[in-house]
């Protein structure tokens, strides 16, 4: 009997995935898409943000969603009301996308039809964190309804962004938190962030530059 044998099977699959997603990446450059991954908690939203993108800028670029989450039908039908193309994918018991759907996904794009490409990613902050699926930026959404320590409470996923929202900024005050804070806070660790509403219109303008001008290759 073989005793005392350490196997670290969680390393060998986030190495595994980082060059699947690497690939991804790859598939992605060749057909021209720019692909943004949109992290964050159930309820931070998500699915929000990522539409008030798609209204400001599907008039002038071509624009795709792969929606998922444990059962993402529902964001998938509200994406699908833009007009857009969607990939659906459900995850089960799932607690975040992985770079073999994500390669699916892909291949069902007809190329030469996207050039923007959002990924909402499962509904929270702890188990994406470490898994790379191909996306040239990741934005992470947090909102103030979590509390005002989320941020500082969940570094990890914070030093893997590439951009930070704070959400729902018109409810700080009626929930009694700080939302300057939390921007401080993500940025310990984020290169960018900034407070957005998709009810008053507060850092929509930002949240469209973040993405122009990654698609431009201007970040």
């Amino acid at each position: 009997m073989v005793r005392n044998r350490n196997i670290w099977v969680e390393e060998d699959i986030i190495k595994l995935e980082m060059e699947a997603g690497l690939e991804n990446k790859k598939l992605l450059d060749h057909m021209g898409i720019k692909a943004f991954n949109v992290l964050g908690a159930v309820g931070s939203g998500k699915t929000s943000l990522i539409e008030a993108a798609i209204e400001k800028l599907k008039r002038d670029y071509q624009i795709a969603v792969i929606a998922g989450d444990l059962v993402a039908d529902y964001a998938s039908e509200r994406f699908k009301s833009h007009g857009i193309p969607v990939v659906t994918l459900n995850t089960g018991k799932e607690c975040h996308l992985n770079t073999n759907q994500i390669t699916g996904a892909i291949e069902k794009l007809k190329p030469g039809t996207v050039d923007i490409l959002f990924i909402e990613n499962v509904g929270n902050l702890i188990c994406p964190a470490e898994f790379y699926l191909g996306e040239h930026k990741r934005a992470i959404v947090v909102s103030v309804t979590e509390g005002e320590d989320t941020v500082a409470k969940r570094p990890v996923v914070f030093k893997t962004s590439d951009l930070v929202m704070v959400n729902k900024a018109d409810l700080a005050q009626v929930m009694d938190v700080d939302p300057d804070k939390m921007v401080n806070d993500a940025l310990v660790n984020s290169p960018l962030a900034f407070k957005t509403s998709v009810r008053t219109g507060l850092g929509i303008g930002q949240w469209i530059d973040f993405i122009t001008n990654t698609y431009k290759g201007k970040t």
